[in-house]
């Protein structure tokens, strides 16, 4: 994090009725790991329980044991990283559960046609057995005793992806986050929706941003603003490989990304698949079913 990392397990004010607190799963994909956020002060409210770990039940737990009650709990999306802890927690409090769906619900048209037309890559730490108690449309407003939340559906990192609202403030889940780009990945992920959101977020002044990882986000509109401009450069970038001839998404994130770690060209593989799948919407290029990751993909 930009700021001083917290220290795992133990809970951090942001603001005199958000706390944060780190879980320890860091990776290539989580950072340092997953940030829970409590939202209020005696009836409370656990945004993104995190991973099914032990260590971090028990810091929810503790954070909340001297005057607090956890009453709702509240999740942006269906990845492992995010949700799995949710079942627990709320066994253990009897607070209901609050998502948009489960994990497939809000996929798009076009996706749900790639996954028909034999495409079922994607899926990294997808969490198939989420099912929330209480099904959350964009709009809709949670209220405890001392907050309010809007609840924004906001799809593209993943289908079921909400945002949270508390006045011109933001758990923007994984949309937006200020150490990385969110990661789109088909068909779990969709460009084309993740730039709606963006243009849909982009629309209201925010004042910070609580992500799912990383530091908070303390210019929220200039970071939308930049992502937008970052995928369409990135676009342009694939266009210009293609001119050079057909390729597969991978061959091509070789080509683009040549600065990072290797090890995440994996990744940027999958970004790049979004790019191209998008641009395939668009009807600016071309490829052959059924799609796989060798797919080789070129300009009309």
């Amino acid at each position: 994090m930009t700021a001083q990392t917290p220290k795992y397990g133990q809970a951090e004010f942001l603001r005199d009725n958000i706390r944060r607190i780190l879980a320890p799963n860091p990776s290539p994909m989580t950072f340092q790991g997953t940030n829970t956020y409590i939202l209020g002060t005696d009836a409370v409210a656990v945004i993104d329980p995190g991973p099914n770990l032990d260590d971090h039940l028990n810091a929810i737990l503790t954070a909340t044991e001297n005057g607090s009650q956890i009453t709702h709990i509240l999740v942006t999306h269906a990845h492992i990283d995010h949700s799995t802890l949710a079942a627990r927690l709320s066994a253990i409090t009897g607070a209901k559960i609050y998502a948009f769906g489960r994990a497939k619900d809000g996929q798009s048209d076009f996706m749900r046609q790639v996954e028909e037309n034999g495409y079922t890559g994607g899926g990294e730490g997808i969490d198939h057995d989420f099912i929330p108690d209480v099904f959350l449309a964009d709009g809709d407003q949670i209220v405890g005793k001392d907050w309010t939340v809007t609840a924004l559906h906001t799809p593209g990192h993943m289908a079921n992806h909400l945002c949270f609202a508390v006045g011109n403030a933001l758990f923007s889940g994984d949309h937006v986050m200020e150490w990385a780009t969110s990661l789109v990945s088909p068909p779990d992920g969709d460009l084309g929706d993740f730039m709606t959101s963006c243009a849909r977020l982009g629309r209201q002044e925010w004042s910070i941003f609580y992500p799912g990882h990383g530091d908070c986000v303390g210019s929220p509109n200039e970071r939308i603003s930049w992502l937008v401009a970052h995928r369409h450069q990135r676009e342009a970038e694939i266009l210009t490989a293609l001119a050079q001839g057909p390729n597969s998404a991978r061959k091509l994130a070789e080509m683009i990304y040549t600065e990072i770690d290797q090890t995440l060209i994996p990744a940027a593989t999958r970004n790049v698949f979004a790019h191209l799948l998008e641009l395939a919407n668009k009807h600016m290029i071309l490829f052959d079913n059924p799609l796989s990751a060798e797919t080789v993909f070129r300009l009309r």
